[in-house]
């Protein structure tokens, strides 16, 4: 269950709300888009404001900021945190990554992204990298309309091979054309078995992008069922409107098994 800014009003209240989470889905892993800078659930005055990708530049400092991030997230009572950032900050490109991303090449991103992941995990939470294979490219805003991407540098796949071994990744609705002309990565076989679990290399929890967002359209059932389908483990749909219940009807339950290789870190094969 992932939590937003809207669910979060003080620790008090975040406290009593997970603890009710938890007692009525015995076992259920809490997720926060927490990568500091401008993309932060836990916010000031109740939180400590922590400095953007962008402002990492040595290992040494991105460990620092994925550990303190990782702390504040656990405290609070989360086990997953959607970060770090893996794409690259190109010229051109939509500003929806912009300072998200890690400064430097695609090496100086794979590195930092290391760091900032071992920081998360020393604090005991679960990192997610994202948004493989890549979002930096993009010219549009997935958030409002679907971006499409014509050429595939592999530098873009570096910072996510680079990191394979994660436990979590997430997925980006970007439209690759020349891995495949109609679906976008989170709805694609294609580029999610040969591409992200082939190409990259990546064998833990696949999850996809919020479902809802503009870049993508269909029934949100619909969504979740192609996305699962195509290769993810788990589908995100975060509005928290009466939509949601239409999802939950419409996929299937996890498997025990499946629900202890995802606790783990590992994916479920589809």
């Amino acid at each position: 269950m992932i939590l937003f800014a809207r669910n979060i009003a003080d620790p008090a209240q975040l406290t009593r709300l997970i603890a009710q989470i938890r007692a009525a889905v015995p076992g259920v892993l809490l997720m926060v888009d927490q990568e500091g800078g401008r993309v932060a659930r836990l916010r000031p005055p109740h939180w400590p404001a922590r400095p953007p990708a962008s402002m990492l530049a040595t290992e040494q400092a991105a460990r620092a900021g994925g550990e303190a991030i990782g702390h504040d997230a656990a405290a609070a009572g989360f086990d997953v945190v959607a970060a770090p950032v893996l794409d690259r900050a190109l010229p051109g490109a939509s500003t929806v990554v912009g300072d998200r991303a890690f400064p430097g090449d695609a090496r100086d991103v794979a590195r930092l992204g290391r760091a900032f992941a071992a920081g998360l995990m020393a604090a005991g939470v679960i990192p997610v990298g994202k948004h493989v294979p890549g979002h930096g490219r993009a010219r549009v805003d997935s958030h409002e309309s679907l971006p499409v991407v014509d050429g595939v540098d592999p530098d873009d796949l570096l910072p996510f091979a680079a990191n394979a071994d994660l436990p979590w990744m997430m997925t980006a609705h970007v439209l690759f054309t020349a891995w495949d002309r109609t679906r976008p990565a989170t709805l694609s076989p294609v580029i999610l078995r040969e591409v992200v679990r082939g190409r990259i290399g990546f064998g833990g929890v696949l999850v996809s992008d919020d479902l809802a967002m503009g870049a993508l359209s269909g029934a949100p059932a619909d969504l979740a069922l192609a996305c699962l389908e195509a290769g993810c483990d788990l589908a995100l749909w975060c509005p928290g409107d009466a939509a949601t219940a239409d999802v939950l009807r419409a996929v299937p339950p996890l498997t025990p098994e499946d629900a202890a290789r995802i606790g783990r870190g590992g994916g479920t094969g589809r």
